[in-house]
This record gives structure tokens, sequence and C-alpha cells, in this order.
């Protein structure tokens, strides 16, 4: 069997073992789980990178678990702006979208843009009225409501911050996927729905080639999730595949450096998952913890985990 492999996560961030329960850590390892199984099924019968990582963010953005698609928070206005951004190796193509509502899988519609349009970037309403000549599926508000994201936003309005969980603390929500298939071929995309309570039309990494986001067969793909301001200033995602290009470093090496050194001197918190043209992997953070999980080709066993040292 030619080799492949796959990595998705579901957002880094203080993620404290004691503020979450034995069943809801169950239904994160089960969603991720699940996301892994789909798009393993795609790179196994030899399929792209491009449509792995697109359909695993799409199954983590069907479970309102996580911060994108249907489980996006609330801004400040009481909606759902959502972001998305997808990218590939072999032709260094890619799309993105920001500031979207209503639509069902926002990165579907990033593939879109790479895939029908000229552009790399559509925001807003033209990005919603590009998604309607797509014939991409649409949902109405109701669709994106949890009980849970709501209790956060009540939480969020009444502190006055933007970055809440359930116990109060700090954590950010994004999911993402990275795979390289069995033709050499590396991908990446990433989908959010932003900061709990978020004003002015703000938007993260996620929706950003190069910070959030990116792709190089030459190197290696990459999908971040933390504190989307720090990844934008980092350019993190580009960063990790700069010092592979231009100073030789080893995808761990460049990872190591971004994120235990780079970004935390700048006060940044999150991870990224990573893989590089020869299939080794990094799924690394700075935070306390971070949903993720990967597939090898050749071993097919499924990982899950959620903190650090693999305590669980």
């Amino acid at each position: 069997m030619k080799h492949y492999v796959l990595l998705i996560h579901g957002g880094a961030g203080t993620i404290s073992p004691h503020s979450l329960t034995k069943l809801k850590e169950q239904q994160y390892k089960e969603a991720l789980n699940a996301a892994l199984q789909v798009s393993n099924k795609i790179l196994k019968q030899g399929g792209t990178s491009l449509d792995a990582v697109e359909t695993a963010v799409k199954s983590m953005e069907d479970c309102p678990l996580f911060n994108a698609g249907r489980g996006s928070v609330f801004n400040a206005q009481g909606s759902h702006e959502m972001e998305a951004s997808i990218m590939c190796g072999q032709s260094l193509l890619a799309g993105a979208i920001s500031a979207v509502k209503q639509v069902k899988n926002p990165v579907s519609l990033s593939r879109k843009v790479m895939d029908k349009s000229e552009y790399v970037y559509l925001n807003g309403k033209g990005a919603s009225d590009f998604a309607r000549d797509q014939n991409l599926a649409f949902e109405q508000d109701e669709y994106f409501y949890t009980e849970e994201r709501y209790k956060q936003w009540q939480q969020a309005r009444a502190s006055g911050e933007s970055i809440l969980d359930h116990s109060g603390a700090n954590k950010f929500g994004t999911v993402g996927a990275v795979a390289l298939d069995m033709e050499g071929n590396l991908a990446a995309a990433t989908s959010t729905g932003g900061l709990t309570n978020k004003s002015f039309g703000r938007v993260g990494d996620s929706a950003v080639i190069g910070a959030g986001t990116y792709a190089n067969n030459q190197t290696c793909a990459i999908s971040c999730t933390g504190y989307g301001e720090y990844f934008l200033r980092a350019v993190v995602a580009y960063d990790v595949s700069c010092l592979m290009e231009y100073q030789g470093l080893s995808l761990q090496q460049a990872c190591e450096k971004v994120v235990m050194q780079k970004l935390k001197k700048m006060g940044g918190e999150g991870g990224l998952i990573a893989v590089d043209k020869a299939g080794n992997y990094e799924l690394i953070f700075n935070s306390t913890g971070m949903y993720r999980g990967w597939v090898e080709g050749r071993e097919q066993k499924f990982h899950t985990r959620i903190f650090k040292d693999n305590v669980s």
C-alpha cells in the first residue's frame, strides 16, 4: 500500500480535564473518530488529499460540538458569521471565505472559490451570493443554534469578554484537517465560527491563507487553531513552511520554533497540525489541550486525543 496520512483538529485552548465531563470527552472523541473514518475511506481508495480534508472538515462542521458550521458561536449581534479556507499543495491554488451566514458547510464554499472562480478570497454577502450560484446548501438560523453556545454568548456579553467557554476559561474553537495522499499531494483546510461575541466584522486567521492554512508539496500542509490575532501577526502556517524551505529545518523543528517559541514569546496560545511531503507529521500546541486525531494509511489505527502527554 502506498503511504498516506490524515490529521484533524477540533480546536485548542484552556480545556481542563476537570471541566470536561467523561460524557463530553467521549462525545468529542467519537466526533473526531467519525471525521477520521469518513475521510480515511477517501484516501484508502486512492482519493485526493483535497477531497479528504474537505470531507473531514465538513464532518466536524456538521457536528454541534465544534465551533464551525452548525456549532458556530454567536457574534455580538446574536448571529453566526463563519469563515473557512482550503489550499492545494500541488498547484498552490487556494480558496477562502469569511463573514458568511447560513451556509451549511463553509469549507465547501471555500473549495468552490478555489475550483470555480478566478479569486482566492470572498467575503460577506458576495460570498453568500456565490454559494447560491454554486448550489451549495443553506440552513436557517435555527440550524446553527445550540444552547451551550447561546449560554457562552450570554456569559461573554455580561462580562464584556469575547472568548469564553462554559467554565469561563479561554477556549479557541476551530476545526481543520491536513492530508498527504497516495500520489504525494498535500492539502489543508480550516473552518471556524470565530470568537464568541465578536464585533465589527472581525475575521481571524482561519480564512487567511498563510496564517491559518497553508499547503505546499515542496514542504508541508498546515492547519492552525488558536487566538487568531496572534496567528495572523505571526503568519504561522506559512512561517512553518518557510523555515523548512529556506532554512532546511525539519517539520518538527519548524513547528517547535513557531508554536513553542515564537508564538509563546508573543503571548499567543494555540496549536497546529502538520504533515510534510515525506509523511512526517506533528500535532503541537502550547495550550492545555487540543482536540485532535490522526490515522496513517499503513497502520490503519485511529487515534484521538485531547490533553497533553497522551493522558486522554
